[in-house]
């Protein structure tokens, strides 16, 4: 242990799940006397914790070690997580002057890889194949609004989509033990949070690791029961897991929220052979039928690669077709990106950057029209919205429809308690957003963005 509380400062690049990670690796620290104020104009140490899940997102985490590095002083840097583990002792040649490369799945230790570090006067690799250490629930630092949380349900992967590199860092599927799940939980209502967001891989194989059964039903009826969490929402299902049992749980457990994030990737049938995804656009057009049958104000939102090798104009205008039946509240949108170590690299037919780029814009322009004519359905309507921001006599929340940093806004007029959950009454409708406004005010024609706007969806 040292001396004197050492100044640590995390820099988190990436998506959600990073976020959690850097949680937890400061809540480690913080439990151990290290001082992460954050405030401190130097630090003794700088953790970056790295995302590789693109190029570009590649380079951004190497510029970020570049910048740490220069700036570092007497001072160390760490750098961990995912490009770490993708890149092994590749890292050290592009992003140089580190004093420790840490792979992924290692929050639970942080405070020995920090005295480590500190101690050491050679660089520290530690890259062995991942092996997820659950951190203890307690020790995770908050640093997001504390009414709304990401919940971690497990690690990595066991799907080989011939695009994707995240099985090749994280490994292979590993769920946290329901009963840890449950506990994090607790500790999250009892600091007062309120929404609770399940994240994982993919959230619909949580438990058949462990239970040899996919138990995602059963801890969503265990999480329904938890007092003071008031909406439970699920990312990132597979689209053959979304079974009967899983829509069932949905619809019939009053917290969890009737709002699907199902990344399809596509919907031609030869493209997601290709991609070595499941089904076609057909049978996703049967399932969302059936999930909104079962849960009729059902929200759902999917993401596309537009650009995969061998997309002819053919198999785009069927994405499009698809995309105009499907009638989806939000489809987001990656030009393909030819990641190394990935079979799609090597695949022919590699498409033109140009026409990458033409075909997201008519895809994004189509769901523009699409999810404005959804939004305008709701204009008369009440919902609940938990609200997040307050700024200059508007307040902007989130609905059911809208999980956090990725969906649209709902602004209302005047301030509202923020962490609360408000009922209102839809009065207008943009593009991606909803407002309620003061029947004697101006129509709100450039819309007041709070931390950042959310689309192209």
């Amino acid at each position: 242990m040292p001396q004197k509380p050492q100044n640590i400062r995390i820099v988190t690049l990436g998506c959600a799940k990073n976020e959690v990670d850097s949680e937890e690796i400061a809540g480690v620290l913080r439990n151990q006397g290290f001082d992460l104020d954050g405030s401190a104009k130097t630090s003794d140490v700088t953790i970056i914790n790295t995302c590789g899940f693109l190029e570009a997102s590649k380079q951004e985490s190497i510029e970020a070690i570049k910048k740490a590095v220069r700036s570092k002083g007497k001072g160390k840097v760490i750098v961990a997580g995912c490009l770490a583990q993708r890149l092994g002792e590749e890292l050290v040649r592009l992003a140089p002057g580190a004093d420790a490369y840490i792979g992924v799945g290692q929050m639970g230790r942080f405070d020995q890889i920090v005295n480590s570090t500190l101690q050491s006067r050679t660089t520290i690799l530690e890259l062995e194949p991942p092996h997820h250490r659950w951190a203890d629930v307690k020790t995770r630092a908050r640093t997001g609004r504390p009414w709304s949380a990401y919940l971690k349900v497990s690690e990595g992967c066991d799907h080989k989509c011939t695009f994707c590199t995240i099985p090749s860092f994280r490994g292979k599927h590993q769920s946290k033990p329901m009963e840890r799940v449950l506990e994090e939980a607790r500790h999250l209502a009892a600091s007062g949070c309120k929404e609770i967001n399940l994240i994982a891989q993919d959230v619909t194989q949580y438990g058949f690791d462990l239970y040899k059964e996919f138990t995602l039903p059963k801890l969503l009826a265990e999480l329904n029961a938890i007092d003071g969490i008031e909406w439970i929402r699920i990312l990132y299902f597979y689209p053959n897991r979304l079974t009967d049992e899983v829509i069932e749980a949905m619809a019939t457990l009053p917290k969890v929220l009737p709002y699907i994030d199902i990344p399809l990737q596509h919907a031609h049938p030869e493209t997601l052979r290709r991609m070595k995804r499941p089904w076609d656009g057909e049978r996703y057009l049967k399932l969302f039928e059936k999930l909104r049958a079962s849960m009729p104000e059902c929200a759902i939102r999917t993401t596309y690669i537009v650009g995969f090798p061998g997309e002819n104009e053919e198999e785009f205008k069927y994405l499009l077709d698809f995309t105009r039946e499907a009638r989806l509240d939000r489809v987001g949108a990656f030009l393909f990106s030819r990641e190394p170590g990935t079979p799609s690299h090597d695949m022919p037919d590699q498409v033109p950057t140009r026409l990458k780029k033409e075909r997201y814009d008519r895809l994004m322009r189509l769901q523009l029209m699409i999810s404005r004519e959804i939004n305008k359905g709701w204009i008369g309507r009440s919902m609940p919205v938990l609200v997040d921001e307050i700024k200059d006599g508007w307040s902007a929340g989130r609905s059911f429809r809208d999980a956090p940093e990725i969906d649209g806004w709902v602004y209302i007029q005047g301030d509202h308690e923020a962490g609360k959950v408000h009922e209102v009454t839809i009065t207008e409708a943009g593009d991606y957003d909803l407002y309620v406004q003061s029947p004697d005010s101006k129509r709100l024609l450039q819309p007041l963005r709070m931390s950042g706007p959310r689309s192209p969806q």
